[in-house]
C-alpha cells in the first residue's frame, strides 16, 4: 500500500536541498578527478583580443570620412589596424599591426600582401581587408625624403660640372683623438685621519 494511506490531500515530501547540493558536489569532485574540472580555453578567431582590438582613448564613435575618401594604389604600403566597430572584412588577429603592400584594389577592400612567420620560415600571404581596417604606412617616409635629398645634391653637382658626391650613409665613427698640452700633473694622496687629534665634532 502507498504512503498516502488513501488520503487524497497527501503530498510527497520535497527532495532535500542538502541532498541535492551533496550530489552536485560529488559530481564536481568526479569531474575534477577526471581532469574536467575547468572549462577549456577558447581558441576562436577573436580570442585574447580584448586590448588589441579595443578602440583608442577618445577614439570611439563614428568613423571619419577620410577613411573612405583616401585613395590607394597598387604598390602602396599600408598598416593593418583592426577597427572593432566594423566586423565585415576584418582580418585575423595575427595580421593586426603588420605592414603589407597593396596588390589589389576592389570596391570596398584592398588586397594586401603580408609576410607571416610560420615555424622557421616566412611565407607571403595575400589577404583582402576592408578599407576600415587599413591605414597608410609611414615606413618609407624617411627613405623617400633621403632619396629626394640625394637627387637634389647630385643634380646640383652636375650643374656645377663636378663629380657627384657619394651619398651612401656611413656608420657613425668614434670621436677623433686629441692631445692636451701645457698641463701639469698633480699627485693627490689621502691624508691620514687621527680621531684623537681632530676630536669628535658635534
Amino acid at each position: 500500500m502507498s504512503e498516502s494511506n488513501g488520503d487524497p490531500d497527501y503530498k510527497p515530501p520535497k527532495r532535500s536541498c542538502i541532498a541535492t547540493a551533496e550530489r552536485r558536489s560529488a559530481q564536481k569532485c568526479d569531474r575534477e578527478a577526471a581532469g574536467q574540472g575547468k572549462m577549456p580555453a577558447g581558441h576562436g578567431t577573436r580570442a585574447r583580443t580584448r586590448d588589441s582590438f579595443s578602440r583608442p582613448f577618445r577614439g570611439h564613435g563614428y568613423i571619419p570620412l577620410s577613411t573612405y575618401l583616401r585613395t590607394y594604389k597598387i604598390g602602396d604600403y599600408v598598416d593593418i589596424k583592426v577597427n572593432s566597430a566594423v566586423q565585415k572584412g576584418m582580418p585575423h588577429k595575427v595580421y593586426h599591426g603588420r605592414t603589407g603592400v597593396v596588390w589589389n584594389v576592389t570596391k570596398r577592400a584592398l588586397g594586401v600582401e603580408v609576410n607571416k612567420l610560420i615555424g622557421n620560415r616566412i611565407i607571403r600571404k595575400r589577404i583582402h581587408v576592408r578599407i576600415e581596417h587599413v591605414a597608410p604606412s609611414r615606413c618609407r617616409e624617411e627613405f623617400l625624403a633621403r632619396t629626394q635629398a640625394n637627387d637634389q645634391i647630385k643634380h646640383a653637382a652636375k650643374e656645377r660640372g663636378e663629380k657627384p658626391p657619394k651619398c651612401k650613409r656611413s656608420i657613425v665613427q668614434p670621436r677623433e683623438g686629441f692631445t692636451i698640452e701645457n698641463v701639469v700633473a698633480q699627485t693627490v694622496t689621502p691624508i691620514p685621519y687621527d680621531i684623537v687629534k681632530e676630536g669628535v665634532q658635534t
